[in-house]
């Protein structure tokens, strides 16, 4: 292996990336969990716990069929608040991201310097100087689905494998 390729290799390896994750139809838990791996830098072969070589994480949210609950106190007599993940996102639809995600890193004083690298857009457009930045994008944790109409065709149609006495009406 010649000193060129190993010198490239080892400034990919230590270099910043920049991740893009398309959220929309995803559970905010699985994207979290996408999301602070990388922030963390626990992908990579150098990764050491109190080194700081996350990557810059892009997710383009979109919206998500949470039926959350999410609750705090004040810490005065009847400061408990409880809002719904739908309440939150009409609030703000970057914070249940946000939160999971927040609660996904580990405790300790390189949090905030790691959440400075998640960069969240509600919208699907992205600036200009952040797509000159991207490096690569991630897939979905799982498929979105398509329409239910399609869905409900699937399940209303009997499977091959029922027998005439199946099919009986009465």
């Amino acid at each position: 292996m010649s000193s060129f390729s190993r010198s490239a290799q080892q400034w990919a390896t230590f270099a910043r990336s920049w991740f893009l994750i398309d959220a929309r139809m995803q559970p905010p838990g699985k994207i979290a969990t996408m999301c602070a791996i990388r922030l963390q830098g626990k992908h990579k072969p150098i990764y050491h716990a109190l080194s700081d070589c996350g990557d810059h994480i892009v997710l383009s949210l979109g919206t998500s069929g949470s039926k959350k609950v999410y609750s705090s106190h004040s810490g005065y007599p009847g400061g408990f608040k409880q809002l719904t993940a739908a309440q939150l996102h009409h609030k703000d639809p970057k914070a249940i991201v946000k939160l999971s995600v927040y609660g996904m890193l580990p405790r300790n004083l390189h949090r905030r310097t790691m959440m400075q690298r998640l960069h969240i857009f509600p919208d699907d457009e992205l600036p200009d100087d952040i797509l000159a930045n991207l490096t690569e994008e991630l897939p979905q944790p799982r498929e979105i689905p398509s329409s239910s109409a399609s869905s409900r065709r699937r399940r209303s149609t009997p499977s091959p494998g029922c027998g005439p006495h199946l099919n009986t009406t009465r």
